[in-house]
C-alpha cells in the first residue's frame, strides 16, 4: 500500500472519531483516494479500506465500550443510523460503535460503487442501508 493512501485511510478514521468529517465527506475522500469501500469488524476492532487491484491497509480502530451483542437488533441498528445521519450536537462516532455493538452488530462493510452499507451480526443477520440521494 502507497503511504499516501495509508496517510488517507488514516485521516479518514481519525476524523470519524474526532467528529471533523461526516459520513459523506468520507466517502468523497476515499474515493477520490481511488478506495472501492471498507470493512469495520468490531470485534477485531479493525477497520479495513480496499483498494480495486486487491491491495488494502488495516487500522486499528480507538476502543469503544461493551461487548458485540449475542442478539442482532436491526430495528436499534436502524434508528443508531439515522441519529448518525441526522448528526444531531449529541452525536459522536464512538457513541455510534458502542451502540451498534450493543444492538449485536459485529461489523459492517461500505461499498461505495454500491452505494450501500451492510452491517451484519454474530449469526451473520443483515441489515442494509442505501446511501442517501444528495
Amino acid at each position: 500500500m502507497d503511504a499516501h493512501l495509508d496517510m488517507i485511510a488514516q485521516k479518514c478514521l481519525s476524523a470519524s472519531y474526532a467528529g471533523t468529517m461526516a459520513f459523506p465527506g468520507i466517502v468523497d475522500t476515499l474515493m477520490a483516494a481511488g478506495f472501492e469501500g471498507y470493512l469495520v469488524d468490531y470485534r477485531c476492532a479493525t477497520t479495513t479500506y480496499y483498494l480495486p487491484d486487491g491491495d488494502s491497509v488495516v487500522l486499528g480502530n480507538e476502543p469503544s465500550d461493551g461487548k458485540v451483542a449475542a442478539r442482532f437488533n436491526a430495528a436499534g441498528l436502524e434508528a443508531e443510523v439515522r441519529r448518525a445521519q441526522a448528526n444531531g450536537p449529541d452525536y459522536t462516532y464512538r457513541g455510534f460503535c458502542q451502540n451498534a455493538k450493543a444492538h449485536g452488530c459485529a461489523g459492517y462493510i461500505v461499498s461505495f460503487f454500491g452505494r450501500r452499507v451492510v452491517y451484519f451480526g454474530r449469526t451473520a443477520e443483515t441489515h442494509v442501508e442505501h446511501f442517501p440521494d444528495r
